[in-house]
Parts: C-alpha cells; sequence; structure tokens
C-alpha cells in the first residue's frame, strides 16, 4: 500500500562538509542523500513508493536527469527497487545483512583471509552474543530457537542440510541478542562459515551419530543458561562449544584461503 509521506526539505552541501572538503557534491547526491537519510530515520519504510516524477521535481527542484540519477544511487545501494515500464514508481527496499555478506566475502578473498581467522573471529563473536541474550532475551526469542533444536534434533545426522541448520541456529543466537553490529557482521561470515561447514561434513569428518548428539546436547545446555538468565554461563560455554568446534572444523585445513571455500 503506498503511503503518504512528507518529503524532507533537502541537505544541503554543508551538511556533507567531509565530502565539500575535496569536492562541492552534485545536485543529484544531495538529493540521494536526501531520500536516504528519510529511509535511515524511518519517514520512508520499506514496501513505500517514493512519490511519482513531477512531485519530486518540484519539491527539490531539480531536472528529471538529475532526479533519475539520484534514483539510479540508490538503486545502485539497494535501498529502492525501480521496475522498468512500471507506473508505480521507485519502491524502498530497506536491506538486510546479505546486502554487505557478497562483498564482505570479496575483500575477505581479495586480503588473503583463511578460514582459521574467520573462525577465530566468530569465536569472539558469538560468545558476547549470548551473555546479551541471557541478558535481556525474550521468552519469544527462546522459543524461536528451541524450535529450531526441534526440527535439527528431529532430522538425521546424515541431513544435507545439517551445516545450513546448524549455521543458521548461531546466527540467530547473534541476531536474537539484539545487537545490531554483531548481527551484522555475523550476517556476513554466515555463508562462507556454512559453505566451509559442509565441505568438512561431507568431505573430510562425516558427522556420526555421537557427534551429533553431542551437539544437540550442547545446544541444549546453550538454552538452559540463557533461560534462567546466566549470563556468565552463557558466555563461557558458548566459547567452549564454539573452541571445541573451531579444532574440528580446522584439522588439516588451518591454511585453507576463504577464497578456496567461496571460489
Amino acid at each position: 500500500m503506498t503511503r503518504n509521506t512528507p518529503l524532507a526539505p533537502m541537505i544541503g552541501p554543508d551538511a556533507v562538509a567531509s565530502r565539500a572538503a575535496v569536492r562541492s557534491p552534485k545536485t543529484a547526491e544531495l538529493v540521494a542523500g536526501t531520500l536516504r537519510r528519510m529511509v535511515v530515520e524511518g519517514q520512508l519504510k520499506d514496501g513505500d513508493f517514493l512519490p511519482n516524477e513531477a512531485e519530486l521535481m518540484a519539491h527539490f527542484g531539480v531536472s528529471r536527469p538529475t532526479l533519475r540519477e539520484a534514483v539510479r544511487v540508490l538503486e545502485s545501494e539497494r535501498l529502492v527497487e525501480v521496475r522498468r515500464g512500471s507506473r508505480t514508481g521507485a519502491r524502498v527496499r530497506v536491506p538486510g545483512p546479505e546486502i554487505v555478506a557478497r562483498p564482505a566475502g570479496l575483500l575477505l578473498e581479495l586480503s588473503g583471509a583463511t578460514i582459521a581467522d574467520l573462525l577465530t573471529a566468530k569465536s569472539g563473536i558469538e560468545p558476547m552474543a549470548a551473555r546479551l541474550l541471557a541478558e535481556s532475551g525474550s521468552s519469544e526469542a527462546f522459543d524461536e530457537l528451541e524450535r529450531m533444536l526441534e526440527e535439527l534434533a528431529a532430522d538425521s545426522h546424515k541431513s544435507s542440510r545439517l551445516a545450513e541448520a546448524t549455521g543458521l541456529f548461531h546466527l540467530r543466537v547473534v541476531q536474537l541478542s539484539g545487537n545490531a553490529t554483531l548481527s551484522i557482521v555475523a550476517g556476513m561470515l554466515h555463508e562462507i562459515t556454512v559453505r566451509h561447514t559442509a565441505f568438512v561434513f561431507n568431505e573430510r569428518r562425516p558427522v556420526s551419530k555421537a557427534d551429533y548428539d553431542t551437539l544437540l546436547r550442547s545446544y541444549r545446555k546453550l538454552m538452559q543458561f540463557l533461560r534462567a538468565g546466566d549470563a556468565v554461563g552463557a558466555e563461557a560455554h558458548w566459547r567452549k562449544h564454539l573452541d571445541t568446534t573451531r579444532e574440528l572444523l580446522l584439522t588439516g585445513l588451518e591454511s585453507v584461503p576463504v577464497r578456496d571455500v567461496m571460489g
């Protein structure tokens, strides 16, 4: 449904001081910056359509080519979706972590980062998230994680989706912690982790029934700490779990670069 959102006044050059030190921003960049700020501040929400071209041109006092250049900037940032030939115009699409996941993966590849680097980073991120989740997590969040465990327990240790299912559980622990920065970083690392884990499970160290049962017990123990509000216990347990997992996933693969996983 189209929302009738009042448009903000266009950001002036003085509001882009860091850029102005190098060059004056183009008018299209100022228009894009104003609309971007409206998305960030929630004045334009996911699914909203931007006003039609005539209204935007009149509001900002710009030409059609300038306006279209501004919209292309937002489209390149995946903040708006433009369906060519549609009469409804540009639609706001608030991106999730996936928008940075692929570029982040590419940067890791270019930097020569190894899987060991990535798993070490996860060992720093996830225990802190578990602590935050134990401190302020809602019953709804815990219920969601419990449902994920029930589905995992009902599955087989030979399941082709085991790496994906366990990776998603780890990701949701971070996302439900309420820390947006940790969530975005975890989302960036998620695909690489799942790919590597799937390779290990399928090619190097198949998961036995005993391994599977141990994994589920560890997940359930985390849930006990979370529901008890034991932040220290949850953090310590999840760090131990990740240390053990990292050793299993890296044995003989310590120097494997991220580019080999993503290739």
